[in-house]
């Protein structure tokens, strides 16, 4: 059976968007996944799942967020954590300023607003690491209250439905369709339709290749789709390219331990571990130097597998060495190797949180990063 229902197809193209509500609840009613985060909809299930979901998919996201649920279940035990136990809760998961904001909203709710998430979209904009979009998803979905949550699924969606010439990426588009949709939010049902409108482009219009439009419930309103140019929509600026980085990571290990670094507290993967590096491309004579400089001798220095790792704005291009010694520490410290510690590799497991940019790396001391991890430990 069809989940198609036949609207005439400019009806939603010039604002008209209360045509795409009845059915696209109707297809959501139908089609939803089964998540865990919907299925006990708390104002702080809601607020943690969306953080999370941030520019990640949502298979992904779910053992993380079981995880974190287990180990902190509630505003309080977020608000009180460690730093480092945050940051290996969020391990692998990226984008590690998302659970820093997240623990600065958690002490906020409890210094300001007595520990009870708020219910109101302005409260919910006054928190750290919340803009309009999570404050529109938690106050639709825990609190029923009728916000728009847009995201680049529901700019698609609806560039797409209406031929929207302008660039997604524009904030005052993005506010412009707030506005718009904020004007058909349906009674009673706000959340679902919010999730719905995010459903639709995470399973159906989806943003690489041709959406399936077969399945798409608005299929019958969209513009594109009538006219065959799904994908010419919608209109992006084009990117900057992204910087390179050129770097020499160092794994340094006797027979029992190995040598880490903890990344500065502010910047990219801030409070993170990682292991030495260089600038650079080195050779292996160069490294040698390197290390006879600041006090190890090394055994042996073996070329490991180079590895790329993309981030937003840049790209880090990795040439490593396997060094092995008989004494890891240095026999004087010195300003380089002064915040160096010495570890064990299964010290890891619950310590010492590790970037995925250095998983070339991790593999070959059998260290587990994030969910691989904790898959181990369950079974």
């Amino acid at each position: 059976m069809s989940d198609q229902v036949n609207v005439p197809a400019d009806a939603a193209a010039s604002g008209g968007l209360q045509a795409i509500v009845e059915p696209l609840l109707a297809w959501y009613d139908r089609h939803r996944r089964i998540l865990p985060w919907r299925e006990q909809p708390t104002a702080y299930r809601v607020w943690v799942s969306e953080i999370m979901l941030q520019q990640t998919r949502v298979e992904a996201v779910k053992p993380y967020y079981e995880q974190f649920m287990r180990a902190l279940p509630d505003v309080e035990t977020l608000a009180c954590a460690d730093e480092e136990t945050l940051l290996k809760l969020w391990e692998g998961l990226g984008y590690y300023n998302r659970v820093r904001n997240l623990q600065k909203a958690a002490r906020q709710i409890m210094e300001v607003h007595g520990g009870r998430i708020p219910d109101t979209y302005e409260q919910l904009l006054s928190l750290s690491g919340i803009g309009s979009y999570t404050a529109g998803a938690v106050a639709s979905i825990a609190y029923g209250k009728p916000y728009p949550a847009v995201d680049g699924n529901v700019l698609r969606v609806l560039a797409r439905i209406r031929k929207d010439e302008r660039l997604i990426s524009e904030q005052k588009v993005k506010q412009a369709v707030e506005r718009e949709l904020q004007d058909v939010m349906p009674d009673g049902r706000p959340g679902d339709f919010n999730q719905a409108m995010m459903e639709i482009g995470a399973c159906v219009c989806t943003p690489s290749g041709a959406p399936d439009c077969g399945s798409c419930p608005l299929a019958d309103l969209c513009l594109a789709h009538r006219d065959g140019v799904e994908t010419a929509y919608p209109k992006k600026a084009s990117g900057k390219a992204r910087a390179v980085e050129q770097k020499t990571v160092l794994v340094i290990r006797d027979e029992d331990r190995v040598a880490l670094r903890r990344r500065p507290a502010q910047g990219l993967l801030a409070g993170m571990y990682e292991f030495p590096w260089l600038e650079g491309h080195c050779t292996q004579e160069e490294v040698a130097d390197y290390l006879n400089r600041i006090g190890i001798k090394a055994i042996r220095i073996l070329p490991l597998q180079d590895a790329k790792h993309i981030f937003t704005h840049k790209e880090w291009h990795m040439k490593g060495y396997g060094i092995q010694t008989d004494e890891l520490e240095p026999r004087a410290r010195s300003a380089e190797t002064q915040d160096w510690i010495y570890i064990r590799s299964e010290e890891t497991r619950h310590k010492y949180p590790i970037p995925t940019a250095f998983a070339a790396y991790t593999q070959l001391l059998k260290i587990k990063l994030g969910k691989e991890n904790w898959k181990e430990e369950q079974e």
